[in-house]
């Protein structure tokens, strides 16, 4: 479950206050898989990193039942001085699992060789996905956040991705971002759409998914 009571987020654009979350108060289902939708610019990443607590709202809180997961895709979450290895091994400290264990998945799922060693700072964005991507998918969460980055490396890693993904919302809860409507309907099974700093939810995904080309037209 993830509750949001009067929840604000805007933010100073030259010289004026754009408000792209709008006293928001709604409670999205558990056990579903929600694409998050809207125009670009709409806030959609920046609710995303609400939920997480990596952004701070203006006003408002965030109540939720369960382990949220780290926004997927966002580069924040490593130390650019520290290795893949020293980042993985740091996360399962902080999130209290075996060690050993996370560092063997995500070496073997992110499949970047020697530079797991390597500072990361010296990671290509290709890279930084993948470790990202092998590092949420290491950790069971009750829900998982996705920022548009299922879609990383060559045929043969998106489909492992996909895979891997698919089989962990089999038991959790998701809210993924994404502009492709392929990738959208594979995951998802309803939406939400941010629009004006509310949002709307859908239990059926096709009205989601419509309510969203309507504004994006």
């Amino acid at each position: 479950m993830i509750k949001f009571e009067n929840l604000s987020k805007s933010f100073w654009i030259k010289g004026r206050r754009k408000t792209v979350i709008d006293n928001l108060n709604l409670t999205l289902p558990t056990g579903r898989s929600l694409a998050l939708l809207g125009r670009n610019g709409a806030g959609k990443s920046t609710l995303l990193e609400i939920v997480a607590g990596i952004q701070a709202p203006d006003t408002g809180r965030v109540i939720t039942d369960g382990t949220m997961s780290w926004p997927v895709g966002f580069g924040g979450s490593f130390h650019p001085q520290m290795t893949g290895t020293q980042n993985v091994r740091f996360v399962a400290r902080v999130y209290g699992v075996d060690t050993e264990q996370l560092v063997n998945f995500v070496a073997d799922f992110a499949e970047i060789g020697a530079h797991f060693d390597m500072p990361v700072r010296t990671y290509s964005s290709g890279m930084k996905a993948r470790l990202g991507f092998g590092l949420s998918m290491g950790i069971r969460f009750d829900t998982y956040l996705i920022d548009e980055t299922t879609a990383v490396g060559d045929p043969a890693f998106n489909r492992k991705s996909r895979a891997v993904f698919k089989h962990r919302v089999k038991n959790a809860s998701a809210i993924m971002v994404s502009h492709q409507m392929k990738q959208v309907r594979d995951f998802c099974d309803s939406g939400v759409v941010l629009n004006n700093g509310r949002l709307e939810y859908y239990d059926d995904l096709d009205e989601a998914i419509e309510r969203h080309q309507q504004l994006t037209a």
